[in-house]
């Protein structure tokens, strides 16, 4: 399998949005002596007897880096909160180390975005059409949750930075399990053999692939209202 440099990278980014989001014809006369274009023909992602130059798997491969991108102008601006000129150069930068499923991560992360901090549209990854496949039902808040109840992290939805910051800084990141132990006073929950508590508004932005829910015990139940109501 053929590793590509960050040159070939940014060509095929470059190529992908003339092409396919600009609908041109890209002039590779001022690619031709290009290292790096010659290199994607010799690897076989362009074919420049294709009338859209990619062959197939370099059409692949160059939404991806458009995705890779566009998830890191999203990161960097939205955790970050960099602004153009910064924006896009170190989202050149940190776009290509983006490999390996680290971009699915991101893309959870960040609530699965539809578009860039431009308005442009991000390329769907697997983790998106994964989330979509999922019964929603499934996927729930963490203030849904019942006491006992644990599930996986899916994603966390929030714009608002310093909450973003709050639950990071707690080590919450999609993947974690969570088994919430307590609703009242406030949602209190196991993670890495450590236990968090947090307010409503914090565990609304937490959402949670449901794994098991914990059967309901009717004498526990009276048990536990009776307790509150000695509070």
């Amino acid at each position: 399998m053929y590793k590509l440099s960050e040159a070939e990278e940014e060509i095929l980014e470059s190529l992908w949005i003339e092409i396919k989001e600009n609908k041109t014809k890209p002039n590779t006369k001022i690619l031709k002596d290009e290292v790096a274009f010659q290199e994607l023909i010799h690897k076989g992602f362009i074919d420049i007897n294709q009338p859209e130059l990619f062959t197939e798997k370099g059409l692949k491969e160059a939404e991806k880096c458009v995705r890779r991108h566009r998830l890191a102008e999203r990161l960097v601006a939205d955790i970050l909160d960099a602004k153009d000129p910064y924006l896009h150069e170190a989202s050149c930068k940190l776009e290509h180390g983006l490999h390996h499923g680290l971009e699915d991560s991101v893309c959870t992360l960040l609530g699965h975005p539809k578009t860039c901090p431009h308005g442009k549209q991000i390329p769907a990854g697997d983790c998106c059409r994964g989330f979509e496949n999922i019964p929603q039902k499934l996927i729930v808040p963490l203030k849904d949750l019942s006491s006992g109840d644990t599930g996986k992290i899916s994603y966390i939805n929030t714009q608002d930075k310093e909450v973003l910051s709050k639950l990071l800084a707690m080590g919450i990141l999609p993947g974690n399990k969570v088994k919430l132990l307590h609703r009242f006073p406030s949602f209190v929950f196991e993670m890495n053999n450590s236990s968090f508590a947090i307010d409503k508004n914090l565990a609304e932005n937490i959402h949670v692939l449901l794994l098991q829910k914990e059967e309901s015990n009717p004498a526990k139940d009276r048990r536990k209202r009776w307790r509150r109501g000695q509070k």
